[in-house]
């Protein structure tokens, strides 16, 4: 069986997440609320601060109206939401603005009014927006194209450890898009990422070990980042462990094993898997056969 490995997934550009101090009142009660999953109370609590001007509760919010939680789904008030917290200066609010603008949800598709929000964002030091910044100079989308802006904004998230900034920052040092091609470079930024759990640069990671590309060449590690990615439930991580144990690399050979990854990527939604499956089944006998699928089903993301 030939080994065919497959690349990472594409980077995520978008993120979403929120920071804030808690204060006592209304705010508080709404945040230990929604904890609990009682959107309802919380939204009426988050409700009361805004009476008092609060931002963060502005903020969360727009959070609940875009996610449909407690109230019915509706972007157009969460980008009402997001707007009166942004102008505030809150930066969560301002980036989360953004991803509205670049997406074209509750507002039309705008990405030059994206950029806006995401630099306001950026300029204050939050790092999703700065990964996001780059991001829009490095597709060109709202201002012209620069890989070298890029690039630069990629990095100031990265050095806060923002995973996907870590992820991009790696990919164009690879590319040597905007910056010398440097694949120790490259790699350096690939483990930070990797070691924060983010999938795509696990499976780069293990790529770069099976091809020995800026790393030495060592099948285990390859092996190891193989399957943090796929305990993730990463149908392309799951295809290559399967290639790996089909083909003895890094790993004693056994087909009841890749027969196991195959079929859990196949259901992932792999396009070769099921062929790759079916291979190494002509290798097995049916009592392998029936253990390599009873372990598919009993196996669980980590």
């Amino acid at each position: 069986m030939k080994l065919r490995l497959k690349c990472a997934i594409s980077a995520v550009v978008l993120a979403l997440c929120f920071t804030g101090s808690v204060a006592a009142g209304p705010l508080e009660d709404g945040i230990e609320a929604f904890e609990r999953g009682d959107y309802a109370t919380a939204m009426s609590l988050y409700r009361q601060a805004t009476d008092q001007g609060s931002a963060d509760a502005q903020f969360r919010i727009a959070l609940l109206y875009e996610e449909g939680q407690g109230v019915q789904q509706d972007y157009a008030s969460a980008v009402n939401w997001y707007r009166r917290a942004a102008d505030q200066g809150y930066a969560v609010a301002q980036s989360n603005l953004g991803i509205m603008y670049r997406s074209g949800r509750g507002v039309p598709q705008d990405y030059a009014t994206a950029v806006s929000w995401y630099r306001k964002a950026a300029d204050q030091g939050y790092a999703v927006a700065q990964h996001n910044l780059g991001s829009m100079y490095f597709s060109g989308q709202g201002v012209r194209q620069d890989y070298a802006i890029a690039a630069s904004w990629y990095r100031k998230a990265a050095d806060q450890g923002e995973s996907l900034a870590q992820w991009s920052l790696a990919s164009i040092y690879e590319k040597g898009q905007g910056v010398p091609l440097n694949y120790a470079t490259a790699a350096s930024w690939y483990r930070k990422s990797a070691d924060q759990g983010y999938v795509g640069a696990q499976v780069h990671l293990g790529l770069m070990y099976l091809n020995g590309q800026s790393v030495p060449q060592d099948y285990a590690a390859a092996v190891s980042w193989f399957r943090k990615a796929a305990g993730q439930g990463n149908d392309i991580a799951q295809h290559n462990l399967g290639l790996m144990y089909g083909n003895g690399l890094g790993v004693p050979q056994d087909y009841v094993i890749a027969h196991m990854w195959f079929n859990l990527a196949a259901a992932g939604g792999d396009k070769d898997a099921p062929k790759n499956r079916d291979f190494v089944a002509t290798r097995m006998t049916p009592a392998q056969i029936a253990e390599a699928q009873r372990l598919a089903r009993e196996w669980k993301p980590k």
